[in-house]
This record gives structure tokens, C-alpha cells and sequence, in this order.
């Protein structure tokens, strides 16, 4: 006779994923016992804990899950189109988190700042996007935009797009920041001789250049800190 799947009824209360969330806060769940929360119900056959665990093995990642579109998602066994729906507004959610953070008043004292607004937006992202910070005279962050989204691994940004945005916002300095889909922040040349391109236009029409951000998977690079501005 083969063996049954435990089903989340047949746990003790106290390790259930939501009773543990109430009893001990959102931090001490698994990756799985969060998604499980979401997806709310399993199968007859399996429970939601044993989906999630199906669906990360699947995606290989929270990073892959998070590129999955919806019909992607409904070909995983179990999930239909509600539960796809629900996956993705939490995802959703999560990257308009990060985004909520510049509706405060920020200010940038160090890369380490700048990083901290960035890296949620740019490092799971497939494709290289290039994205400006636009700070007033006292270094609060004022506005934030996309201006370029590139190929695999390749942004085409010019110089003049950046300074327009910057002018039109009225910033008084600027921190330009792409990602890297490899994961490897490591600067190439391309990023090296752009970011000279941007110094010398920003001296021509008197908006300073703070700094150049990569942004890789885990970790990002400060052009400024390597001494390439």
C-alpha cells in the first residue's frame, strides 16, 4: 500500500504555516511555508506545502519563480488559475514594496544608499534596465526613472535622455544604476566608457554625476568606490 502525503490537516496545530506566522513572525517560515500561505489550499492529493516545495523545484529559485508568467505557472500540477493569480499579486506586491520606499523623504549618504532603494527592482530583472536616481541640492532623492531596457546583456542609454529627465525634474545631481541578469557586477568596458561619457556631459550642463551602480544578483559595484569616477 503506498504511503499517503502528509496533509496540512494532519499537522499539529502549532506547525502549521499560518499558526506559525501568527506565533512566530514571517522571518521563521521557509520559502515553502510562505508560498504556501499564499496558494491558501493543496489538492486531495497533496497539500500546499508540498506544491510550493513542486513549484520552487520547478522555478529553481524564488528569482525564477518570480519570471514566471501566469500561464506558466497554471502548467504546474496543482496550480490552477486562481492560485497562479494569487503568486503573482504577492510578487507583485513584494516589487512594489521596494518601490514604496521613495514616496519618504531619502537621502543618499553613501552607494550603500543608493544600493538599498535599487537592488530589489533591478536583480531579478532578465533584461538590462537603466535607471537614474535624480537628487535636489541636499541629496534627497526627488524623482526615480527607467530610461533604457536593453538586451540580455547589453543597455543602450545616451547621455543627452539621462540629462533631459534630469533637467525636467530640475536635480541637481544624479546616481545611474543598470543591472547585470548575470548576476556578476563586475563593471565591463562598455559600463566603464559610458560612465566617462556621462561625467563630461554632466561638467557641460552643471549636473554633478554621484555615481554609476551595477547591480548584480547578490551584490552591486559603485564605479565612484573603484575609482572609475
Amino acid at each position: 500500500m503506498e504511503s499517503q502525503l502528509l496533509m496540512l490537516r494532519d499537522l499539529p496545530h502549532e506547525e502549521r504555516p499560518r499558526e506559525r506566522m501568527m506565533h512566530y513572525g514571517a522571518e521563521s517560515l521557509s520559502q515553502a511555508e510562505l508560498l504556501a500561505i499564499l496558494l491558501r489550499t493543496g489538492t486531495r492529493a497533496e497539500s500546499a506545502i508540498h506544491i510550493a516545495q513542486r513549484i520552487l523545484g520547478q522555478a529553481g529559485s524564488l528569482r525564477g519563480l518570480a519570471d514566471l508568467s501566469i500561464e506558466e505557472l497554471t502548467n504546474i500540477k496543482g496550480i490552477g488559475p486562481a492560485k497562479a493569480v494569487q503568486l503573482k499579486a504577492g510578487i507583485e506586491l513584494g516589487r512594489r514594496m521596494a518601490n514604496s520606499r521613495l514616496t519618504d523623504p531619502v537621502i543618499i549618504r553613501s552607494p550603500q544608499d543608493a544600493a538599498e532603494i535599487l537592488t530589489e527592482q533591478l536583480r531579478y530583472l532578465q533584461k538590462e534596465h537603466f535607471v537614474c536616481l535624480f537628487l535636489n541640492t541636499k541629496n534627497h532623492v526627488i524623482a526615480q526613472e527607467t530610461l533604457s531596457m536593453g538586451s540580455l546583456n547589453a543597455s543602450i542609454v545616451h547621455p543627452r535622455e539621462v540629462f533631459r529627465a534630469a533637467m525636467k525634474c530640475s536635480s541637481a545631481a544624479i546616481i545611474c544604476a543598470h543591472n547585470h541578469p548575470s548576476g556578476d557586477p563586475t563593471p565591463s568596458p562598455e559600463d566603464i566608457s559610458l560612465t566617462s561619457r556621462l561625467l563630461q556631459a554632466g561638467e557641460i550642463v552643471g549636473i554633478d554625476v554621484l555615481d554609476h551602480l551595477i547591480i548584480g544578483d547578490s551584490s552591486f559595484v559603485s564605479l565612484k568606490e573603484k575609482g572609475f569616477m
